[in-house]
C-alpha cells in the first residue's frame, strides 16, 4: 500500500456495486475533483460521503487494456482487489464497453483477464477474474526476515500456536488456521498483524478453517479497511494456503465468508481463478457543494 500522490483528476459521476457486501465505487478520469488522500477518505466515509470499501479509478475507457488504479478508504493506493476488479467488470458491461468475451485490464503494471459470464435479472452479474499465479512465503509479501521468523509461516505464540501462512495474489495476505476456532480473536489478531512493522506494505489477515472437501470458511481483516464481509483476494489467499499447507489437494473450492460464498480454483502450479456474484447498486454524481468541500 502506498500513499496517494495527488496526481490525476476524476469525474463526479460514479457507479456502486458489491460482491457479497464488499462494495466499491467506480469513477472515471475527468476534471471535477483532484485525486488525493483526503478526498478519497471523504468519499469513502459511510456517513459523510457515498461510502464504500474502496475506489476503482478507470483511467480511460478507450484503452486496451483498460487501465485502473485502486484505493482503500484510508486513501492509500493498493495493488488489486478481486471484488473491485469484478465490480469494475460489471460497470463496463453495464456501459456496453465489454460483452460476453474475456477481456483484459491493467492495474499496478499487471495484466488481468476478466470475464462476464452471465447477467441475471435484478442487476446481478456472474463474473470471474484470473488472478495469476500466487506466491508464498515471506519474500512474496515483503516480510522483514529480521523482524519475524519466516520459512513461509510465522509462529504467533498464541493459544494453540496457530501458524501464519503467507500468500501473495498480487497483494499480501497472512492466513491463520487455528487449532481452536474462535472467531472473536480476529478483533485483536487482525489489526495487530495487518499493521505489523515486519510487513513492508502491511498485510490482509484471514482466520480460516476447512469444513469439508472443497469447502473452507474465512473471517477477514482487510488492510486499510478493517473487518469486512467478503474479499476476493482474501478468498483466493485462503484457498491457496489450504493447498500449500497440505490441508487439501489443488482443485475448486467454495470459500464461505460472512457475506456469502465465492468459487476459487487453485491449480498445482498455484494459478488462481476467482468467480462469484456482483450486484449493481446505483449510479450517482457528487454534488457541486460536496465537490467544493473536497477542495
Amino acid at each position: 500500500m502506498t500513499s496517494t500522490d495527488g496526481s490525476g483528476n476524476v469525474s463526479a459521476t460514479f457507479f456502486k456495486g458489491h460482491g457479497l457486501g464488499n462494495d466499491y465505487l467506480v469513477f472515471e478520469s475527468g476534471d471535477e475533483w483532484a485525486l488525493g488522500t483526503d478526498a478519497i477518505v471523504a468519499i469513502c466515509d459511510r456517513w459523510r460521503g457515498p461510502g464504500s470499501d474502496g475506489i476503482v479509478l478507470l483511467e480511460g475507457r478507450g484503452r486496451d487494456p483498460f487501465s485502473l488504479r485502486m484505493f482503500n478508504p484510508d486513501g492509500g493506493e493498493f495493488e488489486r482487489s478481486g471484488n473491485g476488479l469484478r465490480i469494475l467488470a460489471a460497470y463496463l458491461a453495464g456501459e456496453g464497453l465489454v460483452g460476453d468475451e474475456p477481456f483484459d485490464v491493467s492495474v499496478g503494471g499487471d495484466g488481468i483477464p476478466l470475464h462476464v459470464r452471465g447477467r441475471h435479472p435484478g442487476g446481478l452479474y456472474d463474473i470471474s477474474v484470473e488472478m495469476g499465479h500466487a506466491a508464498v512465503g515471506g519474500g512474496a509479501v515483503g516480510l522483514d526476515v529480521g523482524a519475524l521468523d519466516v520459512g513461509g509461516r510465522i509462529d504467533l505464540g498464541t493459544a494453540g500456536k496457530p501458524l501464519l501462512n503467507l500468500v501473495s495474489v498480487g497483494n499480501p495476505h497472512a492466513v491463520v488456521f487455528p487449532d481452536v476456532w474462535q472467531p472473536e480473536t480476529m478483533a485483536e489478531m487482525g489489526p495487530l498483524i495487518a499493521t505489523h512493522s515486519a510487513f513492508e506494505r502491511g498485510t490482509n489477515v484471514q482466520l480460516a478453517r476447512v469444513l469439508g472437501e472443497g469447502l473452507v470458511e474465512a473471517i477477514i481483516w482487510e488492510r486499510g479497511v478493517g473487518p469486512t464481509s467478503a474479499s476476493g483476494t482474501s478468498a483466493c489467499a485462503v484457498a491457496v494456503a489450504t493447498v500449500e499447507s497440505g490441508r487439501a489437494n489443488p482443485g475448486v473450492f467454495e470459500v464461505r465468508m460472512e457475506g456469502g460464498s465465492v468459487e476459487v480454483s487453485v491449480s498445482a502450479e498455484l494459478a488462481v481463478t476467482l468467480r462469484g456474484p456482483v450486484q449493481e447498486v446505483y449510479k450517482g454524481s457528487l454534488t457541486r457543494g460536496f465537490l467544493d468541500s473536497l477542495a
